[in-house]
């Protein structure tokens, strides 16, 4: 039976007196970052939709609202005690949260790894999540069709999460795109421009005023190219933004002309996926693979944006679109797996 989309808090299956009926379903979870994140709701839909394929298993998605490492960490605690089947962690945290995992492993409790990659002292052996440098380079190709081929000048490039795996490759993906095709083009920072709205708005204001004469400015997370085109609309500018994600306000901005592209790191195909083998794994339909599990993002311009635009209209419309990419993965999935060190 396909499993409810979106049921984000924590079930416990359990009899009256708290023991676990002998008849429960296998159970899977899943800790995202951030529920309120338009890509945590796009993970939590696409989990619901792997668990679901399998049948006969339970699945909680749990998580804070906010940016909260240590509410994270508690959580995933928590859902230790309920779902046996294995657990799926996308966290902001992945230091924070290695000790909590190593618990679970400790109590053959299997945990995957989902979006940005967590750490080596976790002990977790398998990643599910992009090339995050390709997706830089996507990006910066993006940015770099609007620009003459002797372009020079300023690139101005912020990071909401420095130090963070992920965050980091697009970062390097994007300078180095622009260094091997527009070396007269020097891309300043990554500066910190902060994961929370208010602080990272502010930061790119500061950012914008110190650099009036800059080509483009670029971010690594959802809400920079969300705020660097309200600050170009406000200000008549003319600059290129480019960000990443896939929230209304980001897909407004592309079809407004105030972002000439974003890209989507398809946070449904991961959350399929992991909600798929993890699922059979609690079943015991089949075993975890290890290494890396790449799953591809997608560049949204102006040319496919009506296309996304329908498929982020629905749980309809959004299964129908990646049905396809899904059903490719389940009939091969160790075609999709490379090293778990090659994982960026």
């Amino acid at each position: 039976m396909r499993a409810a989309a979106l049921a984000l808090s924590l079930v416990l299956l359990s009899g009256c007196g708290g023991a676990a009926k002998s008849d429960a379903l296998p159970h899977v979870g899943f800790v995202v970052k951030r529920t309120g994140g338009s890509f945590a709701q796009e993970m939590t839909s696409g989990f619901h939709e792997g668990v679901g394929r399998i049948g006969g298993v339970s699945a909680t998605v749990t998580g804070p609202p906010g940016q909260d490492g240590h509410k994270e960490v508690e959580l995933f605690a928590d859902l230790t005690l309920a779902a046996k089947g294995g657990i799926a962690v996308a966290t902001s945290e992945p230091a924070l949260m290695a000790p909590a995992i190593g618990d679970a492993l400790g109590q053959h409790v299997a945990v995957v790894g989902v979006d940005m990659r967590l750490t080596a002292s976790s002990g977790v052996k398998l990643h599910i999540g992009n090339d995050n440098y390709e997706l830089g380079e996507k990006l910066a190709d993006e940015l770099m069709r609007r620009l003459p081929p002797d372009a020079t000048g300023t690139v101005v490039l912020g990071n909401t999460s420095p130090g963070l795996a992920g965050f980091d490759d697009r970062a390097e993906g994007i300078r180095g795109r622009f260094a091997e095709k527009l070396p007269g083009v020097l891309v300043l920072g990554p500066f910190d421009t902060q994961r929370d709205d208010e602080a990272n708005r502010d930061a790119w204001r500061r950012l914008v005023a110190a650099n009036p004469d800059a080509l483009a400015f670029v971010g690594t997370g959802d809400c920079d190219g969300v705020n660097l085109a309200a600050i170009k609309t406000e200000k008549s500018a003319r600059w290129l933004v480019g960000g990443f994600g896939v929230d209304p306000r980001t897909l407004q901005a592309v079809r407004d002309g105030a972002m000439v592209a974003t890209i989507s790191p398809e946070h449904y195909l991961k959350g399929a996926v992991a909600g798929w083998l993890l699922a059979r794994h609690a079943t015991g339909a089949g075993g975890l693979p290890e290494g890396w599990v790449e799953t591809p993002g997608l560049t949204v311009t102006t040319a496919n944006l009506e296309q996304i635009l329908h498929r982020q209209e629905s749980e309809k419309a959004r299964r129908a679109f990646f049905q396809p990419q899904i059903d490719t993965f389940v009939e091969d999935p160790a075609s999709w797996v490379r090293p778990l060190e090659q994982a960026r």
